[in-house]
Order: C-alpha cells, then sequence, then structure tokens
C-alpha cells in the first residue's frame, strides 16, 4: 500500500534555523520550501531536492537523532564529503553496507545523516 516516502521529518531547538538553513540549503544544496502559514508559526524550515523532501520541526525538549537518521541516495559521495569536509562537517566513512559506499555527518543540531552512493 505504500508507494514512497513524503518526507522525513527531525527535530531541531529553537533558534536553530540559521544553522539549518546553511547546512541543508548551503553545503547540501537542498531547496528552502516555504512552509504552510499555520505550521510556519511553530518554527523550524523545510527543504527539497530530486526525490527528497526533508522538515526540520521545532521541539522544546530538543535531544539529537543520533542512532535514527535519514539516509540519502548521492550521485558523488567523494563530492559530498569533500563539501562536508570543506564546511567544517566532521565525517565518518562506513564500508560495512554491501553494494554502497557510505559515511555518516551531524547536522549542525546533532542529528545522525547517511548518505550512500551506490557502489561501482
Amino acid at each position: 500500500m505504500i508507494s514512497a516516502i513524503h518526507h522525513v521529518q527531525l527535530a531541531a531547538p529553537t533558534g536553530s534555523e540559521p544553522e539549518l538553513r546553511a547546512f541543508y540549503g548551503g553545503v547540501l544544496g537542498l531547496a528552502e520550501v516555504a512552509k504552510p502559514l499555520e505550521l510556519a508559526k511553530r518554527g523550524g524550515v523545510w527543504f527539497r531536492g530530486s526525490g527528497v523532501e526533508v522538515h526540520l520541526g521545532i521541539e522544546d525538549d530538543f535531544r539529537p537523532a543520533r542512532k535514527a537518521h535519514p539516509a540519502f541516495i548521492v550521485f558523488s559521495l567523494d563530492a559530498l564529503i569533500t563539501r562536508l569536509t570543506d564546511a567544517g562537517v566532521d565525517v565518518t566513512p562506513d564500508d560495512l553496507f554491501p553494494g554502497y559506499r557510505r559515511c555518516y555527518a551531524q547536522d549542525p543540531v546533532g542529528n545522525r545523516i547517511e548518505f550512500l552512493e551506490p557502489a561501482p
């Protein structure tokens, strides 16, 4: 019955929108999406890219997701790792997923993010 994922929701602390915009929009190159008026009153920010949508919602008692995470397919893991490290983001390579090259990073509020590229 399920045909696709519409979006991934991650939590973030109050006032973190500028850092989220710099990371998800600037470093990852996702486009910011205007939130519906009633939802915009809650804070947070939404992003969209080719086949992916990420919603970052404000949570009063915020704790970053350290195990749970979105996993994004990328076209060039090496180029992404360069962008991340140039932006001062720590990257952890991992070769434990057969058929993929992958790495992990944290967004500016500490949420774990996985990036995968199909192995040649």
